[in-house]
């Protein structure tokens, strides 16, 4: 039967012989080659949609076959968002789990490890509408042990929400050398969130907001886009420090607060008023202590003859 041509470049005819067979030999017949193969992370539009993919999560599970085990499965899951999703991004060691090191091992000797409230915080940013996100620097070797634990992970009568888990492709004595002792994992951070974002359409910024534990998570989130006055640091005593290192919170003290901070966008106006009001809001207009002048600046004001407010005051007195 002739091939389509869709597989037809892929095979290559039968060539005739030049020479004149033996009539005591049997023709060899002709190997057809299997079709060129080329390997890849990234699915085209067509192989997407072939997927019949879902609104949500979508479990797929690759098949691998070997002499020695016979058939291997290994499952996954593909998400499919919005194009005008809003994200928020969250570590997992020492931001769900109290600390870097002992975040690997507690959670393997039985020990719950999270600090007290991310489960009912995360929860609410998901009835309110926003996807969450898991990015860590773990080695890909540990992605059945992290989606366990982060699955596992339960406060009472709440547990964190579903949501894609991105880790570095790294080994996992070289991603813990990265993440603990040189401790610089923005570098794959960055990265990653940029490849994600470009998923979306250009003038429009997926990422809403950030937790972190370190400076790094910090320097990754606001590379690409989130806003400075939505990145939230915690520290190993559950204390969250805004930016400017004067936003003194917790997790549950958040909560309080989540209908304002991070408010309800179930519908797609409140979703394009929420993003009317992202430059025009109050908290985006405070500074830090140091974008204020010093006391010894104030004899110079003072002396001008308009008596006007240097820019740091004047969008302070505007927002209030």
């Amino acid at each position: 039967a002739a091939s389509s041509p869709a597989t037809a470049e892929y095979y290559a005819p039968p060539t005739p012989s030049s020479h004149a067979q033996s009539p005591d030999k049997r023709p060899t017949p002709t190997r057809t080659r299997a079709p060129a193969r080329r390997k890849g992370i990234r699915l085209s539009a067509e192989q997407l949609a072939s997927l019949r993919l879902r609104p949500g999560q979508n479990t797929i599970s690759f098949s691998v076959h070997s002499s020695l085990q016979g058939k291997q499965m290994v499952s996954a899951a593909i998400y499919m968002w919005d194009s005008c999703s809003k994200i928020v991004i969250s570590d997992v060691d020492g931001t769900i789990t109290r600390s870097d090191v002992l975040g690997h091992v507690m959670p393997r000797v039985g020990f719950d490890w999270s600090h007290s409230g991310v489960t009912a915080l995360y929860s609410r940013l998901r009835d309110n509408g926003y996807h969450l996100l898991y990015l860590t620097s773990r080695g890909i070797g540990q992605s059945v042990s992290t989606r366990e634990y982060l699955m596992g992970v339960q406060q009472g009568e709440t547990s964190l929400p579903d949501g894609p888990i991105f880790m570095s492709p790294s080994r996992l004595i070289e991603s813990f050398t990265r993440e603990v002792i040189w401790r610089n994992p923005e570098e794959f951070k960055r990265a990653c969130l940029e490849d994600i974002r470009s998923l979306f359409p250009v003038e429009f910024n997926p990422f809403y907001a950030g937790f972190g534990n370190r400076r790094s998570d910090q320097v990754a989130y606001s590379a690409v886009g989130v806003p400075e006055s939505r990145i939230l640091i915690i520290n190993s005593q559950g204390v969250i420090t805004h930016s400017n290192r004067t936003y003194l919170k917790s997790y549950p003290m958040l909560l309080e607060l989540v209908q304002h901070m991070f408010p309800p966008i179930d519908t797609r106006d409140s979703l394009m008023a929420l993003e009317a009001q992202q430059d025009f809001n109050a908290f985006n207009f405070w500074r830090p202590l140091n974008a204020f002048p010093d006391s010894s600046d104030d004899d110079a004001h003072d002396s001008d003859d308009d008596g006007g407010l240097d820019a740091g005051t004047a969008a302070m007195y505007g927002a209030l």
